[in-house]
């Protein structure tokens, strides 16, 4: 029996192909400027010693078709189009092998971005929770096992607003592969089941506005959506 004073909302669990069973979300990594051209458009040289990260909380993960509000203290909402990949089984200090042996699915994912307060607080070196970690603003499709995908660099990676292509890439356009991701973050923390890791957004961010549709997909993994509504 619960001894908690009150009740925190339910985080939803992703759906698997082909499992009964949902993917709990434990803790969210974000790779940063994984794409050379996002980087370049952002403003930014790709930082080629390691990849870096930002977290967002679980309690702010919501699953494909969902419709959200317009986020508060924003006028400059940008769409980022992702890999996620799952993680499976305990690794810490991961080889190349333990790395990919660690991943248990791959899936389509959206981070959702108050871009005007990202730059605001990185312009004054500031942490990017206010731009990064925003209600509603991690988005998951459902998880395909690694029996049944593998992330292959022809594959495409694209999005689109309103049925308009903005973003078009391939996987081959990642800096960092996913077992390099694994090995550099799996030195710092104990990744265990329940943790995603979302390995960045290719070139063509951009603002979306209430009352936009916001589709995208990766090749042979289902795809993503997410409506917004008025702000509350």
């Amino acid at each position: 029996m619960s001894n908690s004073l009150f009740s925190l909302p339910l985080t939803p669990g992703i759906p698997v192909n082909g499992e009964t069973g949902t993917y709990p979300i434990g803790r969210i990594f974000c790779v940063g400027r994984n794409y050379a051209a996002h980087a370049a458009e952002m403003g930014h040289e790709v930082d080629r010693e390691a990849p870096f990260y930002f977290t967002k909380s679980a309690a702010n993960a919501v699953l494909t078709g969902a419709e959200v509000a317009y986020p508060p203290g924003t006028e400059n909402f940008h769409y980022e189009m992702e890999l996620a990949l799952a993680i499976g089984k305990p690794v810490f200090q991961a080889t190349q092998s333990e790395a990919w042996e660690a991943v248990y699915a791959y899936g389509c994912a959206l981070d959702m971005t108050r871009r005007d307060l990202q730059i605001r607080e990185r312009n004054k070196q500031r942490p990017w929770d206010l731009g990064k970690d925003v209600e509603n603003a991690a988005v998951f499709a459902p998880l395909t096992k690694v029996t049944d995908w593998s992330p292959d660099d022809g594959k495409r990676i694209h999005l689109s607003v309103n049925k308009e292509t903005r973003q078009n890439a391939t996987l081959a356009e990642l800096i960092w592969k996913i077992d390099e991701i694994i090995c550099h973050l799996s030195k710092y923390y104990h990744l265990r089941p329940g943790d995603l890791i979302m390995t960045g957004t290719p070139a063509g961010v951009g603002p979306v506005v209430a009352g936009d549709e916001i589709t995208g997909g990766i090749d042979g993994l289902d795809p993503i959506q997410l409506s917004l509504t008025a702000a509350e």
